[in-house]
């Protein structure tokens, strides 16, 4: 499944799940977030992972520590340019074998 198909089940699912998309693909130089987003009171950075065959391990797997240090260093370049008073919390949305998996909280700062 190509990256943008991904996003949009994502988006779409994160809708219907309450949250209030703020920002899609935001990028600068250091790294790209896919989706920021509002879930209550907390304010989600969210990594959108897919595969179409899982035979090579499941696509949540993949956001290892270097991945995960990228996403913070996004996270911190936008939280720099839009404060705010919210709980900053990083979730990963997985998407294979015709499954989407959300992850909330799936990882914190290194």
């Amino acid at each position: 499944m190509r990256g943008e198909r991904a996003e949009q089940l994502a988006r779409d699912f994160l809708k219907q799940h309450g949250y209030e998309i703020i920002a899609e693909r935001y990028r600068w130089r250091g790294g790209e977030i896919d989706l920021i987003a509002r879930d209550g009171n907390s304010l989600a950075f969210i990594e959108v992972r897919s595969r179409t065959q899982e035979r090579f391990g499941l696509p949540e797997e993949t956001v290892n520590i270097k991945k995960q240090r990228k996403i913070l260093l996004t996270a911190q370049h936008y939280l720099a340019r839009h404060p705010h008073t919210l709980p900053v919390r990083f979730d990963v949305v997985a998407i294979s074998g015709g499954r989407l998996r959300l992850y909330k909280d799936a990882f914190r700062e290194l």
